[in-house]
């Protein structure tokens, strides 16, 4: 998995949703998208977003390109706080409305997308659309959203992954501060992560914590999960969080205080068992701990987009960069 692009849009008149086109049309492009596919990535973020605008009084919409080993997958999500969808199925019908349009909008976002999930409730609408080849279903399935400070272009947060059916490897880092300084560092974590996919996470976060030593410092968490032999191995320095769900319960990983790049007094793998319903969660402290994913009915079982996308939403802190990664048991 490649992160091609992405970006974080606020919506909130009807220039957002032109701008929210705009960046459709560049994540398209990254991707190698040919024209045809490139304007049916346009018209679906138009719809979208313009349903947040009208439907959910402004929200975000998330624009990310992958390219995967399958191949390119292009993925808008649309999230509002809005008094949610009363009736889903009326709503993907043609000529429904209740905002004065056409009613065209969610049965053509149906039509055209690849996958299309809805998650809508009394805390608002969350909207997830696909294009393009999906990843292979052998691998686990794993998602992250990260996203900027109020006010700043460049995202401190990062994250990425290495997946094969046996083995996926994810990493989620957090630059010190904020600016093009926390994105370069993390960056940097990153591109050493791809270099390192060989090994384990702590002897990855070692590589990091020297790779890092040219820039501000950040901290950060490796995940390798194995679903065949149903382990986790879980190294972490700095203010991570890592939570792991089953329906035993949660618990949450250990992180070492340190900042890679300037001062690790350790790094520790720790080991779990990664159950057949396991949902693990990792995310900066750009967002609240307090959140619960039992408190949203039906959440768990959705993509791992949609959970990212409700705890942003929802327990995002607005004065840092904010990420959450989430990865799910196939």
């Amino acid at each position: 998995m490649e992160i091609a692009f992405s970006d974080w849009v606020a919506v909130t008149d009807a220039s957002s949703v032109g701008e929210v086109r705009r960046s459709a049309l560049t994540a398209a492009h990254r991707l190698g998208m040919d024209e045809t596919r490139s304007g049916e990535m346009a018209l679906l973020a138009t719809e979208v977003s313009r349903n947040v605008l009208l439907h959910g009084g402004g929200g975000h919409v998330f624009l990310e390109g992958l390219k995967e080993p399958t191949g390119p997958v292009a993925r808008i999500l649309a999230l509002d706080k809005g008094a949610g969808i009363a009736d889903v199925a009326r709503a993907m019908s043609d000529g429904y409305s209740t905002g004065g349009t056409m009613g065209g909008g969610m049965g053509a976002m149906k039509r055209i997308a690849t996958s299309l999930e809805i998650l809508t409730g009394r805390s608002g609408t969350i909207v997830l659309l696909e294009l393009g080849q999906a990843a292979s279903k052998e691998c686990l399935p794993t998602s992250g959203i990260a996203v900027p400070i109020h006010g700043e272009r460049h995202c401190g947060d990062g994250w990425d992954a290495h997946r094969t059916p046996e083995r996926t490897l994810v990493l989620l880092t957090d630059g010190l501060g904020h600016g093009i300084g926390a994105a370069e560092a993390a960056k940097e974590a990153i591109a050493t992560f791809r270099k390192r996919v060989q090994f384990g996470p702590g002897e990855i976060l070692n590589h990091v914590h020297d790779a890092l030593r040219k820039t501000r410092g950040a901290v950060a968490a490796i995940v390798e999960i194995r679903p065949k032999e149903q382990s986790l191995v879980y190294a972490g320095v700095g203010n991570i969080s890592g939570v792991l769900h089953s329906r035993d319960g949660s618990k949450s990983l250990v992180s070492h205080n340190g900042t890679l790049g300037l001062t690790v007094p350790r790094i520790q793998e720790f080991k779990s068992e990664w159950a057949p319903d396991a949902v693990l969660v990792l995310h900066s402290d750009g967002v609240q701990s307090k959140w619960d994913l039992s408190s949203y009915p039906g959440l768990i079982s959705r993509h791992p987009s949609v959970i990212a996308g409700a705890l942003v939403r929802d327990f995002r802190r607005e004065r840092d960069d904010a990420s959450v990664v989430v990865v799910k048991a196939a």
